[in-house]
């Protein structure tokens, strides 16, 4: 289980006193139970690997904006440690969809709709994420979308 393997991390983030990484490992778990709370279970309840892979979706990506906020504001001691907190956090994410795989599912959707007019591309990038089920990063659909209409 995910969340065992945070709770143990921390353990060693602990020992190691490794402070982005025990940042990084204790946002997670504050989240997960932020999660469960707003499921209306306990606190102290089991985090599904589904919903903890929710979780450290949504915690990559408000670090990428949260990094992308501090470098146009110039404040790179404060972009440092987001991306320390952000390697890893991506540690406990899935590896990605490769390019050709969302390629191929795409066209794949793309026939099986009949969508053949850029007007409807939203529909189509919508039915190949829940198609891949959060596997892939929604920009990488979009631009491959984007690709085929051009």
């Amino acid at each position: 289980m995910i969340q065992e393997r945070i709770k143990n991390e921390t353990k060693s983030a602990l020992r190691e006193k490794n402070q982005p990484k025990l940042n990084a490992l204790r946002s997670l778990l504050a989240a997960f139970i932020n999660e469960l709370v707003a499921e209306k279970k306990t606190p102290d309840s089991p985090v599904s690997d589904e919903l903890a892979l929710r979780v450290i979706k949504r915690a990559i990506k408000t670090r990428k904006d949260s990094i992308a906020q501090f470098v146009a504001g110039g404040r790179q001691d404060l972009v440092e440690s987001e991306e320390a907190e952000l390697a890893y956090i991506e540690s406990f994410a899935p590896a990605g969809v490769p390019a050709e795989e969302i390629k191929k599912a795409v066209e794949a959707k793309k026939t099986e709709l009949g969508i053949s007019d850029k007007g409807k591309a939203g529909i189509l990038v919508g039915a190949v994420m829940k198609e891949l089920r959060g596997r892939a990063d929604g920009n990488d659909v979009k631009r491959i979308v984007d690709s085929l209409f051009n």
